[in-house]
């Protein structure tokens, strides 16, 4: 399987793995929060309002791993990543006017191979969030 290939039926799984705790879905907004992350790309979550996260699979030990997360609507967010145990945690502020953004590059080794789950807390149903895992090949 390509890496292409196996990066869309990683998306796949991703979308079907998205869980809201009880969040309605928000109107959707014109305005992309995060790109397609392409050819490098395990998960992509185009869009999703209040608590939710994703499980994934098929990430490679000997690449770096990047998480990234955007949202809006006045608060922040709360992601954490995990195999077994926390691998990543961070905060995103989220603005009422625009969005905000936070990443966290991982080195490789620190994402072990197979699969893994990432988890949003949001501090308001309506915050508005997108997220993109990537294992960049440079």
């Amino acid at each position: 399987m390509t890496r292409t290939s196996r990066a869309l039926a990683m998306t796949a799984l991703a979308a079907c793995g998205l869980t809201g705790l009880g969040a309605a879905p928000a109107a959707a907004s014109s305005d992309v929060l995060l790109p397609h992350p392409g050819p490098e790309g395990l998960v992509w979550v185009p869009e999703h309002t209040g608590d939710g996260g994703v499980a994934s699979g098929g990430a490679w030990d000997t690449l770096p791993t990047v998480l990234t997360v955007a949202c809006e609507g006045g608060g922040d967010v709360r992601v954490t990543m995990s195999q077994e145990t926390e691998i990543a945690a961070f905060s995103v502020d989220c603005p009422a006017d625009g969005a905000g953004v936070g990443s966290v590059t991982m080195d490789p080794g620190v994402v072990r191979f197979g699969s893994f789950s990432i988890g949003v807390d949001a501090s308001a149903d309506n915050i508005r969030w997108a997220l993109t895992v990537t294992q960049p090949e440079s």
